[in-house]
């Protein structure tokens, strides 16, 4: 499974960056997210446990996030859960007026034979996934282009 998510945002890069990497913050910032418990972080890496929600339906799991604040570009490794080996990017692109912020999402969903290319694209990608990007994307927007 492939998916892609952006959103142009009135603000710059670093200050739609800073929001974004601050994972532990995320649940006082974006009302889907129930929880994040920051368990290591090293300068450039934490790993933490998520949950957030797709409408009531809770979801849970555990991410390695990686920093590169230069670039500037977050990556996770989901670690446990329905996605565990899924590679995420939040990728920052400067573009006239502000960012285009991009989440891409890459997973191979091949836990369940037969139908895992399916359930991998149309109910943890389409359902799930781009959802909850979508949800994150919009509020990001709305707390990076309030705070300039």
């Amino acid at each position: 499974m492939h998916a892609q998510r952006s959103i142009d945002i009135a603000a710059p890069p670093e200050r739609v960056y800073d929001l974004a990497q601050d994972i532990a913050r995320w649940p006082a910032l974006l009302p889907h997210y129930r929880y994040v418990t920051v368990t290591r972080e090293t300068p450039g890496a934490r790993v933490a446990i998520m949950a957030a929600r797709r409408g009531w339906i809770p979801v849970r799991w555990t991410t390695e996030q990686r920093l590169d604040p230069r670039t500037p570009r977050i990556e996770f490794t989901h670690l446990s859960g329905w996605t565990a080996g899924m590679e995420v990017a939040w990728i920052f692109a400067a573009i006239p007026g502000g960012t285009r912020v991009s989440i891409v999402h890459d997973l191979d969903f091949k836990r369940i034979p037969l139908v895992g290319a399916w359930v991998g694209r149309h109910i943890i990608g389409d359902f799930f996934i781009q959802t909850i990007a979508g949800k994150t994307l919009a509020r990001m927007k709305e707390l990076a282009e309030a705070a300039t």
